[in-house]
Order: structure tokens, then sequence, then C-alpha cells
């Protein structure tokens, strides 16, 4: 098979390995008090260029829901797209970290929440004790359509949901890859633009089982989640199940991640590639490609001719829709590229 899925099909990068391997030796203490977990905020805050508080999980929907719990109560609502990965692909966990707050949806392009649409959405609210209140704006860094928000698309947001009493929650999963795309600084699109708190996505992009969820005490606008959210966040982690006892495998990842630069150079490579895909699938693009994800107006018989000739991906949408999702992994092969381009471009 050719793995065009998902880059979580992607193997664990060699750096990453490595620090897996220099990590597993002797004893050390549990819970996060190693000397591993205890570097996290000191090289994330060198990275993102600001102070910061960062806790380890083993997936992205462990960090989104836990960090939704944090900032929002039962009682009240998230905002986010419709087609935002904590409404279609976590089974309910955001509603059941965060006791039953409801998830509100908002429409928009390639998965992006727009401005006006998130102020119309939020004029449906009313300031009573029948309503829900939102109390939290999720958004995906990159969208699930692959698209990517400029630093002055998140302040926008932030700076509006701020105004209304609300935190802003970015899913980064992909977020090395809009990193890339945009060739900014990663402050630039989180703590200096708004985002108060960022699942830091490694997994997708050469980590094994540690994702990364960043608190920025110090973010543009002020943010408006308790005071001792961090506190109350610790707890909310060790009570669903995500303080791991042998917390420096997971600090080692990610760290190893951060300070070899691998999360850059894989993104590089990643994005590079999903760009030659978008030249070969040329006018049948249905997004414009701008990280590692690619996606293709095919139609019916061209997929399942595709996935009968050995070519792993996802059929997006509809069935009737003849739409596909190509995913390029850091460790794609060339010739998987290869192969996929000269499919598209004989048909």
């Amino acid at each position: 098979m050719r793995y065009f899925k998902s880059d979580n099909t992607a193997a664990v990068c060699p750096p990453v390995l490595a620090a897996l391997s220099a990590a597993n030796d002797g004893a050390s203490l549990p819970y996060g008090a190693d000397s591993w977990s205890a570097r996290l905020d000191a090289v994330l805050a060198e990275f993102f260029g600001t102070r910061v508080k960062a806790f380890t999980v083993v997936s992205g929907t462990a960090a989104n829901s836990l960090a939704l719990a944090t900032m929002c109560p039962p009682w009240d609502t998230v905002l986010t797209h419709r087609e935002s990965h904590i409404e279609h692909d976590e089974c309910g966990t955001p509603e059941f970290f965060t006791g039953g707050a409801k998830l509100s949806l908002i429409e928009g392009e390639q998965a992006k929440v727009s401005v006006a649409a998130f102020g119309e959405r939020l004029a449906w609210f009313e300031d009573h004790v029948h309503g829900v209140q939102p109390k939290a704006l999720s958004i995906t860094q990159a969208t699930e359509r692959g698209a990517i928000y400029t630093s002055a698309e998140v302040l926008a947001l932030a700076e509006l949901a701020h105004a209304r009493g609300m935190a802003l929650h970015m899913d980064g999963a992909r977020f090395a890859n809009a990193v890339v795309a945009l060739d900014c600084h990663p402050g630039d699109i989180t703590w200096r633009a708004g985002v108060d708190v960022l699942s830091l996505g490694v997994i997708k992009n050469g980590g094994m089982n540690a994702e990364a969820l960043v608190f920025f005490p110090d973010s543009a606008a002020a943010a408006t989640f308790p005071t001792d959210a961090v506190s109350q966040f610790e707890y909310r982690r060790k009570r669903g199940g995500h303080l791991v006892c042998k917390g420096r495998y997971m600090a080692a990842q990610v760290l190893a991640y951060i300070e070899s630069g691998v999360w850059r150079r894989n993104a590089e490579r990643a994005n590079r590639l999903a760009q030659r895909i978008g030249v070969a699938a040329g006018t049948r693009l249905t997004a414009p490609v701008a990280t590692n994800q690619v996606f293709v107006k095919l139609g019916v018989a061209q997929i399942a001719a595709m996935l009968d000739a050995g070519f792993a991906f996802y059929p997006w949408g509809p069935a009737s829709a003849g739409e596909a999702r190509f995913v390029v992994s850091w460790d794609t092969a060339d010739a998987d590229v290869d192969a996929l381009c000269a499919a598209l471009a004989g048909n």
C-alpha cells in the first residue's frame, strides 16, 4: 500500500526515537517530577518567546478536551467550526471532559472560522439563565481542510472572543505545518495573536505518543479564564487519566521534537511533497494546498480505481461527492509521491 490516509501512519522520527532510548537509562522520579518534564516550560518558553506553562498528554483528543474543560463550565458552550476535530472526530470527548458543555457550531469555507461568522453566531446568544453562554472559541491550525489562519486572522478572532469574556483555544495538531507555510515565528500565531492555550501537535509530525498542552499567561489580549486555570488543569489531567506515571518518556519526545529542529524539517518536507501532488491534481483541487493535506475531486469511479491500485487515502464527505483527501507524512516515500502524481496526471 502507498499510504496517504493520514500523517498518523508515519513512523517515529529518529531524533524522537533516540531521545526515548536515552531517557530509558536508570531510574527517574514519576508523575512529571523527572528532569525531562522539569525542562518543558523553559524549552517551550524559548520556542514561543514568552512565559508558558506546559503539560504532556497522550493524544490530541485529550489535549483539546482537557483544555476546553479548563476554560468552559458544564452549563456553557464552546464555539467551533462544524468541521472541527472536536465536533467531528472526538466521539463526544470534549463534552465528556467538560461535564456536558455544549459545542455550538460555525460555518465557513475551508473549515475556517471568520470574524464575520463568529460575530453572527455570538449574536444568537442571550444573556439569561435559560441558555448556555459562550465561554471559549476553538480554532484549528491548520484546519481540517488544510487551510491556515494568518496572525491577523487569529488576532481578530481573539479580540472579539476576549471582548465577550471568552478564551481562545487553538487545536494545533498540524501546527508545525502551518508555521512553515506561513514562514513565521511560532509566537506570531499564538500568544502574540491572543491565543490563551494551544494543543501542540507532535505525534502527526514525528512523535510517538505525546502531545503538549501549552498555556500562555501573557497572551496579547488578557486571558479570561480563571487565574487558577493551570492548577485546575493539573487536577483535571490526573482525574482524566492522563497524568502518566513514567512521564519522562513523554517529555523526552516533546523536548527532542523542539530542540533538534525536526519539527520544522519534517513539516517542510511534508508540505513540499503535498505541493507536488497539488500540481499533479491541477484543476481538480477543491482547496488550495497550503500545508500537507490535498483535497481533490476525482469522481466515484476514479476513487475506486485508485483504491484498488493500492493507494490508501480517505474518500472525503458523502460517497457520492467523489472527493478524496491525501495527507503527506514526514516520512512518505518519494517513490510513493511519484506514483500518486503519475496516477493523478494520467486521469
